[in-house]
């Protein structure tokens, strides 16, 4: 597209081809938007963690209409076994707790599935660049001009800064990432595994928690595993200039059981791996005139949180809700959009910040606590207590 095609009161150019944006922009296409992606990577990615979708996410995938090829991809549960640094067993947390806690309402699939699910969908009917980021950003009350890093200019009713953690359009609207980002003081690192890992039986996942560090391995089958690693560091910054392999393997190489493997596979071919900084965004608002923030770029609340795609899912949803009931009220629409979410991501916001003494203890006597905690959920008079526990938390 170019400046004047279409009709300008209802484009959106939506910056991000990850969860976020591909969601959003299917929902504003859905709410008759003419929709424009500028995504910087040079290619779709592929691979990264699981993810669950329970809850609003749940339903917002099947407001998308995504739901059915999603199911396609579900994982399904499996069990869960507590591992000692070696690879011995402590306990296992059975396929149906897991299953019981999730419901019947949820799907586990890899983060790669549902933006692969996504884009398909999306493909059809927007615009997508690869290799562009945005480079300026002016407004008007009519509108919003972006100069793009491939030459040319966009005009649109309003832009979307999709863009992750490390938002671009958040740093030429709001200002630096410095001023809202809230470091964990974690790293955390996942990939998938081509092969099956070895010493693991397929159809687990094998965890070993150990003070200021977590490494999990999941057998699922060959192209259906992966692997998750967190640990506790005072300089996150030096750990990301080791890169994924060296780094990970310098934290976990003294572990055994499927933890070798899942590093040999990691040195081979590192490419795919997620290995960054465990940060929050916290910010006073999400939109600046015509331009919004979604998904991590405005709230960020950690892997550690566990519902990160589920927000980005149903915040793009919502969104396209508020457009819709709105009109060209652009103000009030971004107004309502921001309002109800506000408290919802607080939360999960301060569960991520409690989940750090549970992914990366800070002693050997928080690892005894945790392993007492799930002894007791696997209990068979407390495993409905925490199934209901489980399933208030997602409404």
């Amino acid at each position: 597209m170019t400046e004047g095609a279409g009709n300008r009161k209802r484009r959106v150019l939506v910056a991000g081809a990850g969860i976020a944006g591909l969601a959003t922009a299917l929902r504003l296409h859905q709410a008759g938007w003419d929709v424009l992606v500028a995504e910087r990577a040079p290619a779709r990615r592929s691979g990264g963690y699981l993810v669950n979708l329970l809850g609003q996410g749940y339903d917002a995938a099947e407001r998308l209409g995504v739901l059915p090829a999603l199911a396609a991809h579900d994982l399904g549960a499996f069990a869960s076994v507590l591992v000692r640094s070696d690879g011995r067993k402590k306990l296992t947390v059975p396929a149906a707790l897991a299953q019981a806690a999730l419901g019947g309402r949820a799907l586990t699939v890899f983060r790669g599935d549902l933006e692969s699910v996504l884009y398909d969908a999306v493909r059809e009917v927007a615009g997508i660049r690869f290799g562009t980021v945005v480079r300026e950003v002016t407004q008007d009350a009519d509108g919003v001009r972006v100069a793009l890093s491939d030459g040319t200019s966009e005009r649109a009713a309003l832009l979307v800064g999709a863009d992750g953690l490390h938002s671009g359009v958040r740093e030429l609207v709001f200002g630096s990432e410095s001023g809202f980002r809230v470091d964990l003081r974690c790293v955390v690192g996942a990939f998938p595994l081509a092969e099956a890992p070895r010493d693991i039986p397929e159809g687990t996942g094998a965890t070993f928690i150990g003070p200021g560090r977590t490494a999990a391995v999941l057998n699922l089958g060959p192209g259906r595993s992966s692997a998750f690693f967190t640990y506790r560091t005072p300089d996150p910054a030096a750990e990301l200039s080791q890169g994924p392999a060296r780094a990970l393997t310098a934290a976990f190489g003294d572990l055994g059981g499927g933890v070798p493997d899942a590093l040999r596979q990691l040195t081979a071919d590192p490419a795919g791996a997620y290995f960054d900084a465990v940060s929050q965004i916290v910010t006073e608002r999400w939109s600046h005139g015509r331009v919004v923030l979604l998904g991590d770029a405005a709230w960020c609340v950690t892997l550690f949180a566990g519902y990160g795609a589920a927000l980005a899912l149903a915040g793009a949803d919502r969104l396209g809700a508020v457009l819709e009931e709105n009109g060209d009220d652009i103000a009030t629409a971004l107004a309502r959009w921001e309002t109800p979410l506000r408290p919802e991501i607080r939360k999960r916001q301060a569960l991520a910040r409690k989940g750090t003494s549970q992914y990366a203890p800070a002693t050997r006597a928080h690892v005894l606590a945790r392993d007492l905690m799930i002894r007791t959920m696997t209990l068979p008079g407390i495993r409905g207590m925490v199934a209901r526990s489980v399933q208030r938390s997602q409404r």
